[in-house]
């Protein structure tokens, strides 16, 4: 009876839908990361630990409180800056990019935290003005996501940006920004992009150019687009296997248990085994909007929705350039792609929707 309890008690601000969505994702990881990898255990094993830690994380967000969530809000943000800008003073460089901030026990990343704290300090933002909102206030909002996103794009750590940036936009689009302001937007940015294409850096310059002909650097910039694509068109129908992909196994694939883990899983498992995995996608991201649907605040209803969105832009602009739809962003596949913060951030953030959902079954009855 007592081990009854505890667990309900546990259990009661977990989702078991998302949960089970969350739990065949990971699985997956695990599956195609010991492929990925080689065999090798430990690479596994670390997955695993990351997997666990994340999961420490979502459940105490999940059992924390909406009034909460709201307050921690500016605090979360107001570190998160704070953070960045201590990257742009002394963070760590690696591959000529300054992402890393060391903290003496541990080298953490402050963008991944933004991914959260961004739309978590926007839905406050809007939560506090929606009896008021006007244009001053979407101006606002505004400036709050592109202060972070300057910060990152500096760094340069593009693919993080794009992210970001997403997951501010959805939130100003279900605060219920104008499409006339959306097209304007658009239009300005089209305009503009001579000038946004001077503030590039050079590889990421390469990167867009070699999305229309990588073979132009078949052996350079253009290799990574050109062995994912081989690696996704040869899994066929029903793919070669599992353990049995060449393009992995031969090492032809690069970054193959991070940013191109999807190329690997394609090989293996061909076009049948992708529409098992969308359809993995599909029912997280759908059971986001349900949750989304059914939130009772404009705070819940904006988080809710953003972090869905964000989800699902994560994994269409990985599977996008691993496939040679899109450059090649450094955007790792969400769930299966091996690594410790994006693991954390993203569990944290399904932990949120777990908060809200269940917090409002528990005020309706």
């Amino acid at each position: 009876m007592n081990l009854r309890l505890i667990k309900q008690r546990f259990m009661v601000h977990l989702d078991p839908v998302l949960l089970s969505g969350l739990g065949a994702l990971l699985l997956v990881s695990l599956l195609v990361l010991y492929s990925a990898s080689g065999g090798n255990e430990m690479r596994v094993f670390g997955q695993m630990g990351n997997i666990a830690i994340g999961f420490v994380a979502l459940w105490v967000v999940a059992n924390m409180p909406l009034h909460w969530l709201m307050r921690s809000a500016v605090p979360i943000y107001v570190l998160g800056m704070g953070m960045l800008i201590a990257v742009a003073l002394f963070g760590e460089i690696s591959h000529g990019a300054r992402r890393w901030l060391n903290l003496g026990f541990m080298n953490f990343q402050p963008s991944e935290l933004m991914k959260i704290a961004v739309p978590l300090m926007m839905a406050w933002y809007f939560e506090k003005h929606e009896a008021t909102l006007t244009m001053k206030n979407y101006v606002i909002a505004t400036l709050l996501l592109l202060m972070p996103v300057a910060l990152i794009v500096r760094q340069p750590d593009l693919g993080t940006s794009i992210l970001i940036g997403a997951s501010g936009f959805y939130v100003l689009f279900l605060a219920g920004l104008s499409w006339r302001v959306i097209i304007g937007l658009l239009v300005t940015a089209a305009a503009s992009a001579p000038f946004l294409w001077n503030m590039l850096h050079d590889y990421q310059r390469h990167r867009i150019m070699m999305l229309f002909d990588p073979s132009q650097d078949a052996l350079g910039k253009g290799y990574h687009t050109i062995q994912g694509m081989i690696a996704v068109g040869s899994g066929g129908l029903l793919g070669k296997g599992y353990m049995q992909g060449t393009q992995t196994h031969l090492d032809f694939l690069p970054e193959r248990t991070t940013d191109f883990i999807f190329a690997v899983y394609s090989e293996e498992f061909g076009f049948v085994g992708n529409l098992f995995l969308l359809g993995l996608f599909a029912f997280v991201i759908g059971r986001g909007f349900m949750i989304t649907a059914n939130a009772s605040t404009y705070f819940t209803r904006l988080m809710a929705g953003s972090i869905t969105l964000t989800f699902f832009t994560y994994a269409f602009v990985n599977m996008g350039m691993v496939s040679g739809i899109l450059p090649v962003v450094g955007v790792p596949l969400p769930l299966i792609s091996y690594g410790g913060t994006s693991m954390l951030t993203l569990l944290l953030g399904f932990g949120v929707l777990m908060s809200i959902h269940t917090h409002q079954r528990l005020v309706k009855t």
